[in-house]
């Protein structure tokens, strides 16, 4: 449910390694074009006569130097498609490498083309994943691509991976394929545990960015924070695992961040105590993002009249502006942090169980917030609070502490209409809610008309607004026609296909739609699929829609990322068609793993399926699939 915005950090020695540099240029000099005379004679061929490069040397040389500066994927992936010259260039300068999905290219074909690559990030999962909703051994293994990585970059300094499944092997691969290894980011992974830890922090002697996000890491009773090397400075930045559901050596630990004068960002996990984090404060007080653990005293361990002075250890943070944690908060100690709130432009409070009146002693100091998580326990007050403080705030999650859909939800259309007359600057909202109404959604697109991405989650199924009775049509679209800027959608509640047709006619920015229990026909789907060109990604569960709205994306499957249709009404002749189509996008139908292993679905395509998931890829079906997937030819 949580997800965490991670972006790869820069790093702004872009040039090539020297060796690889020379050669190429070595190669480049060395060629001519020969070229025939009007009397039928080859010229160029005599070394003695002079030899101009030919126009597309001198050109590549210019697009070489040019290239460099240009770091947007979107402008690279535009400037690659003018001609096979650029396109040639373009993958010799690019030095980061983004994979939006590990099936959709092979690792070998990846690094044939890009040569002098030293940051790469892969996506595996598809993002309904994170809710239980895709079986846990599908695939997305780390494996092919960091052997491919090893021969190809022995240089490679970073590593970004989601929803990806890698293996304490795979990390200690990392770890001794490449020398230079600085950063690694794990968001969303699982099958490590604590030994490939360990052998990432003994090896890696220039690792600068260790962060654990959102990650399952096994206890594999190993000490791995002690395995950090002992003596000398580190060049360690930023250190996130507060993911690990595992005790530490704190010890090791505290003689981890002072050896680290570098270190910037630390994120602690539940394991760590309050007086643990003042000891961790007060010898890294240079720190600028903060996870503070559990916020509460260890067990065994008592209020006191020698407790630390925590406020004044917050208070020498002057550079603090990032605040998370407080997984098990003791409110007593909330006063703390008084001393770093008017500089904080994040807070995450999502796992933090306080009410209304205990937030506001906290908000009231935040003038600067930007970013804003907090549990749905602060009531509709709490956000009112926060509305009439922040009023630079630009992104907003609302996360509940009861998911069930019959939970009697704390927060409403209240709070969501304080935020969007408070908080006029918003671009970003998630907001997980049992009861709206149209009014304050469409308020929502009046009073931000900036917002990129909304996402509305009412978790009881198919519900109206709750005062009319009417479907969430008008206010969803509200949204789409005044928010010019909306590339990310999330809709929920009571839709007819009249809200699809909205979100076709103006939702043509629309790169990520997210649909769960809406819609009523097949012309729904087919609104959406005709009207949004820049469609990426397409998430559909528990909706009406069947062969007929499939079929009528044929002409765009190719331009998406992927599109995952789940308890939905598909046949497998319908999904057949499709795959026979457009035979390069792969499109697996995925039975329930229990079923399968019980011996209740049998091996035929034309047994019932849950779940269609198609994406396009340059290599065909892929080899790994498991036993409950079928690939349709």
């Amino acid at each position: 449910m949580r997800e965490e915005r991670t972006e790869m950090s820069k790093d702004d020695d872009r040039s090539p390694p020297l060796d690889l540099r020379g050669a190429d240029i070595a190669e480049s000099s060395s060629k001519t074009r020969n070229c025939v005379t009007g009397s039928g004679h080859v010229t160029g061929m005599n070394p003695m006569e002079f030899q101009a490069p030919y126009p597309d040397q001198v050109l590549e040389n210019v697009l070489e130097n040019v290239l460099q500066f240009l770091t947007s994927r979107r402008d690279r992936n535009a400037a690659s498609l003018v001609c096979k010259s650029w396109c040639r260039v373009e993958a010799l300068t690019r030095s980061e490498l983004f994979i939006g999905n590990c099936y959709s290219v092979s690792p070998k074909r990846a690094t044939a083309r890009f040569s002098r690559v030293r940051a790469v990030a892969i996506k595996g999962r598809p993002r309904f994943a994170d809710f239980n909703l895709m079986p846990p051994e599908w695939g997305a293994h780390f494996k092919p691509w960091v052997a491919a990585l090893g021969s190809a970059y022995p240089w490679l300094e970073k590593v970004y991976l989601k929803r990806m499944s890698v293996t304490d092997e795979d990390l200690k691969h990392l770890a001794e394929y490449f020398p230079y290894f600085k950063e690694l980011v794990l968001v969303c992974c699982d099958g490590f545990g604590t030994r490939g830890l360990a052998v990432i922090a003994k090896k890696c002697r220039q690792l600068r960015v260790l962060d654990l996000i959102e990650s399952e890491v096994a206890d594999s009773d190993m000490d791995w924070i002690g395995e950090f090397p002992e003596s000398g400075i580190t060049c360690l930045e930023s250190l996130i695992f507060d993911c690990v559901e595992s005790p530490i050596n704190f010890e090791a630990l505290e003689r981890l961040v002072v050896r680290s004068p570098s270190l910037k960002k630390l994120r602690l996990n539940r394991f760590v105590s309050i007086g643990q984090l003042y000891r961790l404060m007060v010898r890294a007080p240079q720190l600028t993002h903060l996870g503070t653990g559990s916020f509460s005293l260890a067990e065994g361990v008592a209020h006191g009249d020698q407790e630390p002075d925590y406020e004044s250890a917050f208070a020498a943070c002057k550079s603090l502006v990032c605040l998370s944690g407080f997984r098990e908060i003791a409110t007593d100690y909330l006063s703390a942090i008084y001393a770093v709130c008017a500089n904080l432009t994040s807070l995450n409070l999502s796992y933090a169980n306080i009410n209304a009146e205990q937030l506001k002693t906290v908000i009231f100091h935040c003038h600067k917030l930007q970013t804003f998580w907090v549990l749905d326990t602060i009531c509709d007050e709490g956000l009112q609070a926060a509305a009439a403080t922040c009023k630079d705030l630009r992104e907003l999650r609302v996360f509940p502490i009861d998911a069930r859909e019959d939970s009697e939800g704390p927060v409403s259309e209240v709070g969501l209409q304080a935020i969007s007359e408070g908080c006029r600057k918003l671009q970003s909202i998630l907001y997980f809610c049992q009861h709206m109404t149209n009014a304050a959604v469409i308020a929502m697109s009046n009073n931000c008309p900036d917002l990129e991405v909304f996402r509305l989650c009412i978790m009881g199924r198919h519900r109206p607004d709750h005062l009319t009775g009417q479907p969430m049509d008008e206010g969803f679209g509200a949204i789409v026609k005044n928010c010019k800027k909306l590339t990310r959608l999330a809709v929920s509640g009571l839709l007819t296909d009249q809200a699809f047709s909205y979100i076709g006619r103006y939702g043509k920015l629309v790169r990520t739609l997210s649909v769960a229990f809406a819609g009523n026909s097949d012309r729904g789907l087919k609104y959406v699929l005709e009207g949004c060109p820049r469609l990426q990604k397409l998430e559909i569960r528990d909706s009406p829609f069947g062969d007929e709205a499939l079929r009528s994306g044929l002409h765009h499957y190719y331009n998406m990322r992927f599109l995952w249709m789940s308890s939905c009404s598909l046949s497998p002749q319908g999904c057949r068609e499709i795959a026979r189509a457009l035979p390069r996008l792969v499109v697996e139908v995925i039975k329930d793993e229990a079923e399968v292993n019980r011996g209740e679905c049998e091996e035929h395509i034309d047994d019932a399926f849950d779940i269609l998931y198609m994406y396009r890829s340059l290599e065909g079906p892929r080899d790994d699939a498991p036993h409950f997937v079928t690939i349709l030819h």
